[in-house]
């Protein structure tokens, strides 16, 4: 796309308008680092246009504290108190799903995992959010908890105009022949090849 201008223009009967504002279905994997971190710039993107936002962890636990948790609980508050932005919400599997009010259950992930995808699949079915980050969703589906098919599916097939990004390793092959963007991140350095752990500020 040199300067913005697609090369190849489809003859699918739709105007220029109505192609650019298609709504988008991107999904982040492979082995680097980056999938998380690319899909909540992505988001912050969203926000700032005023977009609602929904973010649903899928693997991480409830103690693991990431940075843009943070970050984005505070942009959520700005745009109460001021109106700046759009709305935030921010929902992990390791806290039971904060809808569900079973704070600290992880007795079943596949269960849990399961649960998530249904009231993500009821959200989009109700255009609850503008721009939705599935993350690290890739790995419920490589594990089996939660069906390729019906995901592609649902996603296919939602309503309005509402984002999707979804992030992990592995991605599905279905998943990425439904996506309109696909990015796979990959590894040529890392600092834990040196036998470096992660750190403040770069991991979370």
């Amino acid at each position: 796309m040199p300067k913005g201008v697609p090369e190849n223009v489809p003859n699918d009967g739709l105007t220029t308008r109505q192609r650019r504002n298609a709504p988008v279905l991107a999904v982040h994997t492979g082995p680097g680092k980056g999938k998380s971190t690319a899909a909540f710039g992505m988001a912050l993107r969203a926000w700032n246009q005023g977009f609602d936002v929904g973010v649903f962890q899928f693997v991480k636990s409830a103690k693991w504290k990431v940075g843009e948790e943070a970050a984005f609980r505070a942009l959520g508050k700005l745009h109460e108190d001021t109106g700046v932005g759009g709305v935030v919400q921010w929902h992990k599997m390791g806290e039971g799903w904060s809808w569900t009010r079973k704070h600290g259950s992880e007795e079943d992930h596949a269960a849990a995992a399961a649960e998530g995808w249904r009231e993500i699949a009821r959200r989009l079915g109700a255009e609850e959010h503008r721009f939705y980050v599935l993350d690290e969703f890739t790995y419920p589906l490589k594990w089996g908890w939660v069906d390729v098919d019906e995901v592609v599916e649902v996603l296919q097939n939602r309503p309005g105009n509402q984002h999707v990004v979804i992030t992990g390793r592995d991605a599905p092959q279905a998943l990425i022949d439904a996506a309109d963007l696909v990015t796979e991140m990959t590894k040529i350095k890392h600092p834990m090849d040196a036998g470096r752990k992660g750190q403040r500020g770069i991991e979370w």
